[in-house]
């Protein structure tokens, strides 16, 4: 009786164990196809360099005094092929990378996401395409990168153009980011090759809505923003991967700020909701009293998508201010 009872039990347990495996393959595969869908709608279009930190994917227009563009958190390079760079093409050489691990650059660990390690990726790539000190104009996440430029290079950069700026510590992740809140490395690869991509793509509306507030999703979002290439496992890790770095390199970066010697302007949207505007511009203020600072009425958190007149025009300010001669 015993025995036939440890027998059901077994029984029992090994059904549950082959249906956790076969749950556990089925999305493998749904992520493996997903991904696959993402980059035959919205393929590579840009050109590679390669840098010690690994190859980065770029696209680049016009001519003139140089911009180089850096996107945010989660997000690539088509956040501002969207709308900015063909604004600013005529009279600027315009280059937008993807960070190191996102968009279509290579991938990276937890050593080669730390902020500076990014940072002299791309550095080394602008030196490699014969850029000389450009004005970085960062998005988001983006801005906190152009910082640390800034800070070990502050001989190369011409100024700074901050849209919405990840710049002080925040102890509370914003909600549309909280999957991607993992701090053990091997737990974040196992989420990113089986739930991570099927979760992001069943709540990719909801999650969209709250990044762009109060502001609406635009319709060509996914393919004309890059938005569809979120539906990758390797979007995900660079994603969960800068963050967790972000906790232990943020705090140290703030306390160089003192330090800066370049140009700085901040345009933040009055109702942003990913990110505070008074957090990461009081500060900086009080820190440098002459930056520019501008804040647009009513805008959120996606400036350079949703506000992109009014992103051009600040950058063409600060280009200004960092006395970047235009050929018009």
């Amino acid at each position: 009786m015993l025995i036939a009872g440890w027998g059901v039990l077994f029984g029992v347990l090994l059904c549950g164990l082959l249906l956790v495996v076969a749950c556990l393959l089925g999305l493998r595969r749904m992520t493996r196809a997903l991904a696959r869908d993402a980059e035959a709608r919205l393929p590579p279009r840009g050109a590679f360099i390669e840098t010690p930190g690994g190859r980065l994917h770029y696209v680049e227009a016009g001519s003139g005094p140089p911009l180089v563009l850096i996107h945010g958190l989660g997000g690539q390079l088509q956040h501002f092929t969207y709308a900015v760079i063909e604004a600013l093409r005529d009279d600027y050489r315009v280059i937008a990378f993807d960070r190191p691990g996102s968009g279509y650059s290579d991938t990276t660990d937890n050593e080669r996401a730390r902020l500076p390690c990014q940072a002299r990726a791309v550095h080394e790539a602008w030196r490699a395409l014969g850029v000389e000190r450009p004005l970085l104009v960062g998005h988001s996440m983006g801005g906190t990168l152009a910082l640390t430029l800034a800070l070990e290079f502050p001989d190369d950069v011409a100024g700074l153009a901050l849209l919405a700026p990840l710049i002080e510590r925040v102890d509370d992740v914003p909600p549309p980011m909280r999957l991607l809140a993992i701090r053990s490395p091997r737990r974040r690869r196992w989420m990113a090759d089986t739930l991570a991509v099927p979760l992001t793509s069943w709540t990719s509306r909801r999650t969209l809505a709250q990044v762009f507030a109060p502001e609406p999703v635009p319709g060509d979002y996914a393919v004309r923003g890059g938005g569809i290439l979120a539906l990758r496992p390797q979007a995900f890790h660079a994603a969960s991967t800068d963050l967790a770095m972000l906790e232990h390199e943020l705090p140290r970066q703030v306390r160089r700020y003192a330090a800066l010697k370049v140009p700085l302007g901040i345009m933040f949207g009055t109702h942003d909701r990913i990110l505070d505007p008074a957090c990461h511009t009081r500060p900086m203020q009080r820190r440098y009293p002459d930056m520019l600072l501008h804040l647009e009425p009513g805008a959120g958190h996606m400036l350079p998508i949703t506000r992109p007149e009014a992103t051009v025009a600040f950058i063409r300010r600060m280009a200004e201010r960092s006395h970047l001669a235009t050929t018009a």
